[in-house]
């Protein structure tokens, strides 16, 4: 299995630096606009089911800052097709129909740990006011949210992500829909409202997938609901928010 993708890996290999860094913007850029786009749908259509108060009007730091992600993200991208041109990262372009669906796994359960735990780090008391408390001065999130982050987070959760992959190659097509995953959860952490169907949190299957309700209460109580896409790595290490978090809860930071 090929598809077009193994063309955009070829192009990639052989790629000039100026025209690498054009696609990532195009990219990037892109991603941003489907993220609030969809977001913003989203918070039209389940408006009725808040889980967080309306966020307050929005600032010029949070635009500046949501930039300057995007373009760090794109930055991401070009050192990762750096590192595709040198050797150091391999992308499969031909597989069996089952392979992506495994890199999704994979992916998925490899960044779901290593994020929890860079997330933890994030919230160290020694280093949490300059580097992620920026991110936690919106109590309540809105879509741009996701991009509202200090430069070297971006930096930071993009690295993990040229690490993972450069240790386990993936096809092209498992890496896309793993990153397609990434922004979706990334835009329904930060709605402030609720899409997912009521009872969800209580099925015993999807009571591990992580919800904008599980986000939000991060955000109220920064001690509390570590993880991105699953609350596994929470209920383990017994970092869960009470079911009865408020947005009157101060919270303190490990």
């Amino acid at each position: 299995m090929t598809l077009d993708g193994a063309k955009w890996v070829e192009a990639f290999q052989t790629m000039s630096l100026s025209a690498t860094i054009a696609v990532a913007l195009a990219i990037n850029i892109a991603m941003f606009v489907v993220s609030l786009a969809g977001g913003h749908f989203l918070i039209h259509r389940y408006g009725n089911r808040r889980c967080a108060d309306p966020p307050p009007p929005l600032t010029g730091a949070e635009i500046v800052m949501s930039i300057i992600c995007v373009a760090l993200n794109s930055a991401v991208l070009v050192a990762g097709v750096a590192l595709l041109q040198h050797g150091w990262l391999r992308v499969i372009v031909e597989f069996p129909w089952w392979r992506p669906v495994v890199d999704v796994v994979v992916l998925t359960a490899a960044m779901d740990l290593a994020m929890y735990v860079l997330h933890r780090l994030a919230h160290w008391r020694r280093i949490y006011y300059w580097l992620h408390g920026p991110h936690h001065a919106h109590r309540h999130p809105r879509p741009l949210t996701l991009f509202v982050l200090h430069p070297a987070e971006v930096v930071g959760f993009g690295s993990l992500w040229l690490i993972v992959i450069c240790v386990y190659p993936a096809s092209w097509l498992g890496m896309t829909l793993y990153l397609a995953l990434n922004l979706a959860f990334g835009t329904i952490g930060h709605l402030g409202v609720e899409p997912y169907p009521e009872g969800w949190t209580r099925n015993r299957w999807t009571k591990w997938i992580s919800t904008s309700s599980f986000h939000a209460g991060h955000h109220l109580t920064p001690e509390h609901n570590f993880g991105f896409y699953t609350t596994v790595w929470d209920a383990i290490f017994g970092t869960m928010a009470p079911i009865d978090t408020t947005d009157s809860t101060d919270g303190h930071h490990v």
